[in-house]
């Protein structure tokens, strides 16, 4: 039985949240436990790592549709799906989605055949792929400023992984050596094993299921055609991104075995919160507070925009929670359907201290006051007062 926590209960969501509850439940906890605001802290990188195999799960429909079916079995093999990598590491590749049916018909990780793959054509030492094999996809998850996801930048990460041996080109033998079959299993790949009536199809352990070897291993990989190391990626970040978006990086996963293709990067990112905006979809919203004056006579305000500032005019008479729209000044579309808007809200400051001229000035207004003047307020008690004198 897996030990692992309820996804839903890591990102504190219940089984019936939608994509978007699902998504704001997985950047409150993603911001919470990220390394940079817990340097040092291991306990907070294993959250953060558990927040994200959590949400690559829930923010895809086909595998939380296999989580809400089978749990955690739907992912016990394939090791993926965003749990391996926290920030700055790798992880294993991404879930095979066929891997709970392997494992209920009798399958198993490695390669092995069970029944499922007999029928299916998965298993079996002619369904073996051996020579060259591709390198696992990895994850990466990286936090970007407010701004910078508006606009777009450009960012290097620096992560260890898997990549080509470079004494041998990732062929994984010294100079001049020439590929052989595998003794062990004869090139399939695979070795077959008996248990009772039945003949079970597992990956060679001699050769790793290439079916091939090197005469001569690389005494630097040590045949595999791969090292690890560190390197330095540079990322363009599209304008208009937001927090889950998932970017992907040809060929810059781990490097593939015995001179196969390198995976892919996959860089899920996570925008940080802004003193003065807020997002809504490609819109920009900015609460603006104005004075009673300026909201009783009007005035024209400069607010701030993502490009510095743009002019609103304020007409006499508006109300608190007023909003106005300022066309095109919002967030760029990322799949580039135009540009969304600045809804800049407006609200009332109330003067918290006032001069004794201030005050008698302010006495001497209301006096003159009439129901004219306020009509919500006077509908407002109009009508509670029908309520408490209905019969």
């Amino acid at each position: 039985m897996s030990n692992k926590r309820d996804y839903y209960e890591v990102l504190g969501t219940s089984k019936g949240a939608s994509a978007d509850e699902i998504k704001k439940a997985y950047r409150k906890m993603a911001i919470k436990y990220h390394p940079d605001k817990n340097p040092g802290d291991s306990a907070a990188e294993e959250k953060f790592k558990e927040v994200g195999e959590a949400y690559e799960v829930l923010s895809n429909e086909q595998k939380k549709a296999a989580y809400d079916r089978f749990g955690h079995a739907a992912f016990a093999k394939g090791g993926g799906g965003g749990g391996g990598a926290g920030f700055g590491g790798g992880a294993g590749g991404f879930h095979d989605p066929f891997e709970v049916f392997r494992e209920v018909f009798g399958g198993g990780g490695g390669g092995g055949g069970g029944i499922f793959d007999e029928l299916f054509g998965g298993g079996g030492g002619r369904g073996q792929q051996t020579g060259p094999r591709r390198g696992s996809d990895l994850r990466y998850d990286l936090e970007i400023g407010f701004q910078e996801a508006v606009l777009g930048c450009e960012k290097e990460i620096s992560i260890n992984k898997l990549d080509k041996c470079s004494k041998c080109d990732g062929r994984g033998g010294e100079s001049g050596s020439k590929i052989t079959s595998c003794g062990t299993c004869g090139g399939r790949g695979q070795v077959v094993r008996s248990r009772g009536i039945f003949s079970v199809a597992q990956t060679c352990p001699d050769c790793e299921g290439a079916g091939q070897k090197m005469e001569r291993p690389c005494r630097q990989c040590q045949g595999s055609g791969r090292k690890e190391g560190r390197s330095r990626i540079k990322l363009r970040i599209p304008a208009g991104v937001d927090t889950g978006a998932r970017l992907r990086s040809s060929g810059n996963g781990e490097a593939g075995t015995h001179g196969g293709p390198a995976g892919d990067l996959y860089v899920v990112l996570h925008v940080k919160d802004h003193d003065v905006f807020t997002r809504d979809g490609d819109d920009l919203i900015c609460e603006v507070p104005i004075t009673f004056p300026q909201a009783a006579l009007g005035a024209d305000m400069d607010v701030p925009s993502m490009d510095g500032t743009t002019r609103v005019k304020i007409p006499a008479g508006t109300q608190s929670g007023t909003v106005f729209r300022v066309k095109g000044k919002g967030v760029k579309n990322v799949q580039g359907y135009g540009t969304g808007d600045l809804l800049v809200r407006v609200f009332v400051e109330v003067p918290k201290k006032l001069t004794l001229k201030q005050r008698a000035k302010l006495e001497e207004f209301a006096e003159t006051c009439d129901d004219n003047m306020h009509p919500d307020s006077a509908g407002f008690f109009a009508r509670a007062k029908d309520f408490f004198t209905r019969p």
